[in-house]
């Protein structure tokens, strides 16, 4: 038998949802969808538990772009909310990367540390009828010094890294004096680096790849190393070997792995050392530096540039003075407190006669690791003929690398052999036709009688 209580609680309940029921069917009806999102927004606040805290990054601050907001656009991932049905797609000018950014009032639900939070990105309009829009993330406010500490601060950090992922690498070269407006305009003018080269397919040993690769991924990782022993974040490279070894590929392909853009120093270009600081000062963060042919490039054996007359010259438009870059400016940048305004910075230095450079040059801390370019070796023949030819085994193959033992063919000239049929049968005999030539050539050489001049 029920009670008279239990009988109104009943009744209660059913007149509160056919009260519902029938608002429902109001709003439905009746009220346009952009106000039903509106009211159903400002119903769950009012019945949301006191135990949640709603944080709300603006688009804007101040009629500026807030950062934080086009964070939490990269740092989302649309493609993996299961609620999602409408995506926003945009591409970046100079970028090849397609980004999908998640579109107005849906949810994407996120974890840190254990923590849940729920985003959402509120899109409406302001009476001025300009486009609003903030995203909403809720969280329990037990986390909510975490969340200012910790959680917002990782937000900010991967979204530096995914646009570091998607950004079109860039190849700087200096800028003409004439086109810098007097010397105040930029430095340095580039265009879109897109060289195919990578680690992957780079003609070398795969000892000497899996070497370079453990070192550029320890060095882009000892950020709090290089700072707790005082040093400036940077690496140095020497790439020594003949013309045609690969260098200029493999500095691409290190471009390429860690997408850092780079710079090619033409050190001939540079009249001071005060020029050469502010380009070096201009470049920046997360980028390669590239001088090559350092042996020739400037006399920098000497370790303080001598003029070469002492007779006054007249220098003129179409008589420029001559370049007076010295070895101890150019050290001074490398190891001196120049060095130290950046971070994540790589200087490669190329050359075709190590034994030339200064030996101040190639201590540690200038230039950490030596490479050495040789000639194609079995390994790096292999790989290009995987890479041009699309094959990794060949009859041919054990007669080539006998040659490759004993004649020296830089992997260009293998390139190029290849390059001439994509018939691997012929392309290979046409390698073996060169090294052949190559084995006449040298053994003319050393039967010819010495002459004496």
């Amino acid at each position: 038998m029920t009670t008279p209580k239990f009988q109104n609680v009943v009744s209660t309940a059913a007149s509160v949802a056919a009260t519902v029921m029938l608002l429902r069917s109001f709003t439905r009806n009746y009220i346009p969808p952009e106000l039903q999102h509106y009211l159903y927004s400002k119903l769950s606040k009012l019945l949301s538990f006191s135990s949640e805290l709603t944080l709300v990054i603006d688009q804007f601050h101040e009629f500026a772009p807030n950062p934080l907001f086009a964070a939490a656009q990269l740092y989302l991932k649309p493609h993996e909310a299961p609620n999602a049905k409408r995506f926003r797609a945009t591409m970046p000018s100079r970028s090849r990367h397609v980004s999908l950014l998640l579109d107005g009032n849906d949810e994407i639900t996120d974890s840190f540390n254990g923590v849940p939070f729920r985003w959402k990105l509120v899109a409406g309009r302001h009476k001025s009828n300009s486009e609003v829009r903030f995203f909403e993330v809720r969280f329990h406010k037990k986390h909510r010094e975490m969340v200012l500490s910790e959680y917002l601060p990782r937000v900010m950090e991967e979204a530096k890294a995914a646009r570091e992922r998607r950004k079109t690498l860039r190849l700087f070269t200096v800028k003409d004096k004439r086109m810098r407006m007097g010397g105040r305009g930029d430095l340095w003018q580039g265009v879109n680096l897109e060289h195919p080269a990578t680690l992957a397919t780079v003609a070398m040993d795969w000892e000497l790849k899996e070497m370079i690769i453990r070192d550029l991924d320890r060095f882009v990782e000892r950020k709090g190393f290089y700072k707790s022993v005082g040093k400036a974040w940077k690496r140095g490279y020497l790439l020594s070997g003949p013309p045609g070894t690969g260098k200029s590929s493999l500095i691409a392909a290190m471009a390429n792995y860690l997408n850092f853009d780079v710079y090619d120093l033409e050190l001939t270009s540079v009249r001071r050392n005060s020029d050469l600081r502010k380009l070096l000062m201009a470049t920046r963060n997360r980028s390669i530096l590239v001088v090559e042919d350092i042996d020739c490039s400037l006399q920098l054996q000497d370790r303080i540039a001598k003029p070469t007359s002492s007779q006054p010259h007249s220098h003129s438009f179409h008589n420029p003075p001559p370049p007076q870059v010295t070895l101890s400016g150019f050290l001074s940048f490398m190891d001196g407190l120049w060095s130290s305004c950046g971070d994540e910075r790589i200087m490669v230095f190329t050359t075709n006669h190590k034994e030339k450079l200064d030996p101040a040059l190639l201590r540690p801390g200038r230039m950490d690791v030596h490479i050495d370019m040789t000639y194609c070796t079995p390994g790096g023949f292999k790989m290009l003929a995987s890479n041009y030819l699309g094959i990794t085994e060949h009859p041919l193959f054990v007669q080539i690398e006998k040659f490759l033992g004993t004649i020296n063919v830089t992997p260009a000239e293998v390139g190029e052999q290849f390059l001439l049929d994509q018939d691997p049968e012929i392309a290979l005999n046409s390698l073996i036709d060169l090294l052949l030539q190559k084995k006449r050539n040298h053994e003319l050489k050393m039967k010819a009688p010495l002459t004496i001049e």
